[in-house]
């Protein structure tokens, strides 16, 4: 008799051995099917990179800083004072004048 209940757990043991593989199996699947979704989903949302985002950073920046100076520049010639052109906008200045002048 202790064999036929041996047997009844060796065979109990032997199905939730064989659940417990199908769950990881299934499990498995699905977390590869949700990461492909999730992949898919950020490649559509047309995302920067961090490269992108620090050059554009960079970028703006540096635009804030033009505009500033210009801000101050304009304030001053509004005054009524004058303030030295820088040189490169200087240099920009006379070239164009010598193009219409041609």
């Amino acid at each position: 008799m202790t064999q036929t209940q041996n047997r009844f757990l060796d065979e109990l043991a032997k199905m939730f051995t064989n659940a417990a593989g199908a769950a990881q199996g299934v499990r498995t699947e699905v977390e590869t099917i949700m990461r492909s979704q999730a992949e898919r989903l950020i490649a559509d949302l047309d995302l920067v990179t961090r490269e992108e985002f620090d050059v554009m950073r960079d970028m703006v920046r540096l635009a804030r800083e033009e505009n500033e100076a210009l801000k101050a520049r304009i304030a001053v010639l509004e005054a009524g004072g004058v303030s030295p052109a820088p040189k490169k906008a200087a240099a920009k200045a006379t070239s164009g004048r010598s193009k219409k002048k041609d």
